[in-house]
């Protein structure tokens, strides 16, 4: 009988200790995660953290080993915890500065580096091509030569054209700020341009690397969100938010073009750029960009970047009016470089692309592999590893 009371004595408690240390262990899950994920990683770094996570899981070894003397004999334990601090010290040199060590292997120099919220942003100077780029991880959405600063991107060039074609334009917007090269371009001709960046990383590097400076105003968020706070009207709008090597299929479906839309005037023009295959024009997910933005526009002019070749930019104009190619205003060299780069796209082989249901990654897994292949084949494998 006494035995049996003993047992009962020891079990009691030991639901109430469980369910303490479960509702312990997920408020320590919730605080770690939320402490990682919106403070330490764009704050800190990822390797950084590691660093630090293997330093304090060493120090905490030491400690164990402490406290566990009276039960554990210290010739037992301390030997092998003692090498493993020894070894972790001697490689600390060799793991802090990975990519400094690889880019002098690789013949180009990483000029800035921070990681966000979105990515892992960085400024990369390739001195023998005499170029810089602007990457957040696997995409390049800026570059510039790096002894006069004017921008390399050819698709880019069409912005040239664009206050041409609509010599009304005023004021623009400009969605995917990159190096800000497209809002000072439109500065020469004395337009206000507003830029939206997610990622204030980018917008901190492309001040800093690559001289932008802001004409309108200069907004740091979602574009989906912002969209909704911005009042307009705006005689242009750029989408250069699809050029890399991930999609933000959110800003391309019915919905967002209908709001971009809405802040548009009536002779305003959206021109959004978009990377991916020709196939001939029968890419499915040109198709279906194409076909999304016939929901909205009445008309659309797509262009390529660089003719004769598979992979490339594609330049969408969309409009509620129809632009003629053959005006005055446009000088034989831009009438010829425009009608050179003019393509076809099969809206058949493409779907609807909304809120709902959208396909867009799944069309893109091709491009994106490419996509990502061309970095590693310019930069080496050294450009994925922090």
């Amino acid at each position: 009988m006494s035995y049996l009371c003993n047992i009962q004595a020891s079990l009691e408690g030991v639901g109430a200790s469980a369910g303490s240390i479960y509702a312990v262990s997920t408020v320590g899950s919730v605080i770690g995660t939320l402490f990682l994920g919106f403070y330490l990683f764009p704050q800190v770094g990822s390797r950084e953290i590691f660093l630090g996570l293997g330093i304090a899981l060493l120090a905490l070894a030491l400690v164990v080993v402490y406290f566990e003397r009276q039960h554990l004999r210290l010739i037992i334990t301390l030997p092998p915890v003692a090498v493993l601090t020894i070894i972790g010290i001697f490689l600390i040199p060799f793991i802090a500065e990975p990519a400094n060590n690889a880019s002098k292997a690789d013949n180009h120099k990483v000029q800035f580096e921070r990681e966000s919220l979105y990515g892992w942003v960085r400024v990369i100077d390739k001195p023998a091509e005499n170029f810089r780029l602007l990457t957040v991880d696997a995409s390049t959405i800026g570059a510039a030569s790096i002894s006069h600063g004017e921008n390399v991107l050819t698709y880019q060039k069409i912005v040239n054209l664009l206050p041409i074609l609509a010599p009304n334009i005023k004021h623009a917007l400009l969605v995917g700020q990159g190096a800000g090269h497209m809002a000072m371009t439109l500065k020469e001709y004395g337009i206000v341009t507003d830029t939206l960046e997610i990622d204030p990383a980018v917008a901190e590097a492309a001040s800093s690397y690559f001289g932008f400076i802001p004409t309108g105003q200069t907004i740091i968020g979602d574009a989906r969100y912002e969209i909704r706070q911005l009042s307009g009207p705006y005689d242009l709008i750029i989408m250069d938010v699809f050029t890399g090597g991930s999609e933000p299929t959110h800003l391309l479906t019915v919905e967002a073009l209908a709001q971009l839309h809405a802040l548009l005037t009536n002779q305003g023009i959206l021109a959004l750029n978009f990377v991916s295959f020709l196939d001939n024009g029968q890419n499915a997910a040109l198709a279906s960009v194409a076909k999304t933005l016939a929901q909205v526009f009445p008309y659309q002019q797509v262009f390529i970047s660089e003719p004769d070749t598979d992979f490339n930019d594609f330049i969408f104009l969309a409009t509620n009016h129809a632009m003629n190619l053959n005006d005055e205003s446009l000088s034989d060299t831009h009438r010829t470089w425009l009608k050179q780069r003019l393509v076809n796209i099969d809206q058949a082989r493409g779907m609807t692309l909304t809120d709902n249901l959208s396909s867009l990654e799944h069309l893109q897994i091709r491009k994106s592999e490419h996509y990502r292949r061309m970095i590693v084949d310019l930069f080496g494998t050294s450009h994925f590893i922090r």
